[in-house]
């Protein structure tokens, strides 16, 4: 693939198709080696013996700083240990990285931190390394993240893409767009309030719970491009339909009330606490009550299936329709991760 663009936009940071030709036409192409893997939230690195060693990176751009529900350090945080734990990992360890702007508060610099300590406690990860870097006035947004995570994996243990067959069951761990439309309130765009939390937090106890199940396949967290995109991810890689129920995706009334003012789509909106896995059909009911019985799980839902039929993303609509879901290209909330 060569990419077309002259220029990098917002939608190449988006989640949605932009962005995946950037990373194959550019990274991939130059940066190919056999452990890189595109398709992976994390990658698996060989050499121990006692269980699999998995690695992941991350950055945070997230306007504004803080949010209902978080701020861009629990962000930090959250966002790297749920990469490794929808890759079937119990995360360990943190690198941190600081691009601090010239003339920011250092009070809030402080609650940043303190949310990165308290984040890392709860979730039972260490940050062990770290730099920063303090860059002039004008050239930053504030504070930018970069994170680095490490994670033990039980031996055995396979998850992806490639393990997904036709007849699987889609479910989601809770209402989707909750973090999108959240960020979207604090900037009190289009002259908007609300009092919506963010779903920003750890995903560990979902995917904790579903590790023992042979008939898991895959686990995804669904951040920028939300939950269809997660879809277009797993019919490209598989040649599966995916067939999403709109009427089971829980989705909460304040979120689709914004999405029905402004012309959002809740399923292309960022999710930052919420897991979409594929588990064999006759697993899926077991599945879902594991995760109903967790705090926090009482929405989860089954939301969609594949199916040997041609590769789209076919959405079954309210009201009793069907209609092909596009893949993600403009980006409608920049800036939420």
């Amino acid at each position: 693939m060569t990419l077309q663009d002259r220029h990098i936009s917002l939608a190449h940071g988006n989640g949605g198709r932009y962005m995946r030709e950037l990373i194959e036409s550019l990274f991939a192409r130059y940066l190919k080696n056999p452990n890189l893997d595109i398709q992976a939230d994390a990658a698996l690195l060989p050499g121990l013996e006692d269980g699999d060693l998995l690695f992941t990176t991350d950055g945070f751009t997230v306007q504004p700083l803080e949010f209902p529900g978080g701020d861009i350090g629990s962000l930090a945080v959250h966002g790297t240990t749920n990469d490794l734990a929808v890759s079937g990992a119990i995360p360990k360890y943190l690198s941190l990285n600081a691009f601090i702007e010239e003339g920011f508060e250092v009070a809030q610099l402080e609650r940043i931190i303190k949310s990165i300590a308290d984040a890392a406690s709860a979730t039972g990860v260490e940050v062990v390394a770290g730099d920063t870097k303090v860059v002039r006035r004008g050239e930053g947004g504030g504070i930018y993240l970069a994170t680095t995570g490490i994670g033990l994996r039980a031996r055995g243990l396979e998850l992806g893409m490639n393990r997904i067959a036709a007849g699987d069951r889609l479910l989601v761990s809770g209402p989707v767009g909750d973090h999108g439309i959240a960020v979207m309130l604090a900037r009190e765009a289009f002259g908007l309030r609300g009092d919506l939390l963010s779903d920003a937090g750890s995903v560990l106890p979902f995917t904790r719970a579903l590790l023992d199940l042979p008939g898991l396949r895959f686990m995804r967290d669904p951040t920028r491009g939300g939950v269809a995109t997660v879809a277009h991810e797993i019919c490209r890689a598989s040649g599966l339909q995916i067939g999403l129920d709109q009427k089971a995706i829980p989705v909460r009334d304040p979120v689709n009330s914004v999405c029905d003012m402004l012309g959002y789509d809740p399923l292309f909106l960022a999710c930052e606490g919420r897991v979409v896995a594929a588990v064999e059909a006759g697993q899926a009911e077991e599945a879902l009550a594991r995760w109903k019985d967790l705090p926090g799980g009482e929405h989860a839902a089954l939301i969609g299936e594949t199916r040997e039929d041609d590769p789209y993303v076919i959405l079954e609509t309210d009201l009793g329709g069907a209609r092909i879901l596009e893949e993600l290209e403009d980006d409608p909330l920049p800036r939420i991760c």
